[in-house]
């Protein structure tokens, strides 16, 4: 057998992905005709045909399979040795591209991004926030700042802090519920998921309660936002109203916090090979102490 064309690797891992040549070429920024020759000579150079054509249908066949298993995690241990010898390369003045979650990235991180550049002037942080789980190796990011449940392979996962699930509510609610319990939240204009409320009720030792929220968000920064407006009452992660409950923007309503959906964790994920990369053991560094302090970002 003649040596692997590796060049056409990244092709044939895609057209297996998507099973269809015109969808990879658009991935790929190819013409059809341009993957088409690629599998092609990737098929004569093996001796042996990878896919099954159906028409105009395209599948893996058991040694497409065979060559996937192994094509795949070699690809990815390339991408990782390519980042973190660009990484390596970088010199004194590096940049750390990061995804994270846009209610994260709000209510948390940019308030403090002050005091990062003044611990490390010479490290930037490049936010992309997204509600997206990013291919973190794929899009090119150095890490992940990301809820769940640390199970993100082939990434590495940090955990950051445990955050359970809070009620807060503008300092007029907060007065207007002074002295009274979960009943008396029960009656209020509720912002957010109805299930996430209905499993609060519960574990406060009420009885099931139906919940019609006035109004439910796909981002716990926006619910605050309403929360602070006086719009309802939220029910959200501990980490992302701390600065408002610092501030008496907010108030905590009830001394019950819950978990739910084994979600309640942040952490930091990155590719193995960045493991050792002095910028993202900085981060992971900083980002421990500041979530330890629990300090708003002026260093309350």
């Amino acid at each position: 057998m003649s040596r692997l064309p590796l060049h056409v690797l990244p092709t044939f891992c895609t057209v297996a992905r998507l099973a269809n040549l015109r969808a990879a070429a658009d991935e790929l920024h190819l013409t059809h005709s341009a993957v088409s020759q690629q599998i092609k000579l990737l098929e004569e150079q093996l001796g042996f045909q990878v896919f099954d054509r159906r028409g105009r249908r395209i599948a893996l066949n058991a040694a497409g399979r065979a060559l996937l298993r192994s094509a795949g995690p070699a690809l990815a241990m390339l991408d990782e040795g390519m980042q973190a010898a660009a990484a390596a390369a970088a010199g004194s003045e590096q940049r750390v591209r990061l995804t994270v979650l846009p209610s994260f990235a709000q209510r948390w991180l940019l308030p403090r991004m002050g005091r990062w550049h003044a611990a490390h002037p010479r490290i930037a942080l490049e936010i992309d926030a997204s509600q997206q789980l990013v291919d973190v190796q794929r899009e090119g990011y150095h890490a992940a700042l990301r809820q769940g449940s640390g199970h993100w392979p082939p990434l590495v996962a940090q955990r950051l802090v445990d955050s359970p699930l809070v009620v807060v509510g503008s300092p007029a609610a907060a007065r207007r519920l002074l002295g009274q319990g979960a009943a008396a939240i029960a009656h209020e204009a509720l912002l957010g998921n109805p299930g996430v409320w209905e499993h609060w009720f519960e574990q406060a030792g009420l009885a099931r309660q139906r919940i019609n929220p006035v109004a439910t968000f796909n981002d716990a920064g926006l619910m605050l936002q309403a929360a602070e407006q006086n719009l309802g009452l939220a029910i959200v992660r501990e980490v992302l109203a701390v600065d408002a409950l610092a501030d008496g923007r907010l108030m905590r309503l009830h001394p019950l916090g819950i978990e739910h959906d084994g979600s309640d964790s942040y952490y930091l994920a990155y590719p193995p090979a960045l493991a050792e990369w002095p910028p993202i053991q900085a981060l992971l560094q900083w980002l421990r102490e500041e979530l330890r302090a629990g300090t708003g970002p002026a260093g309350r």
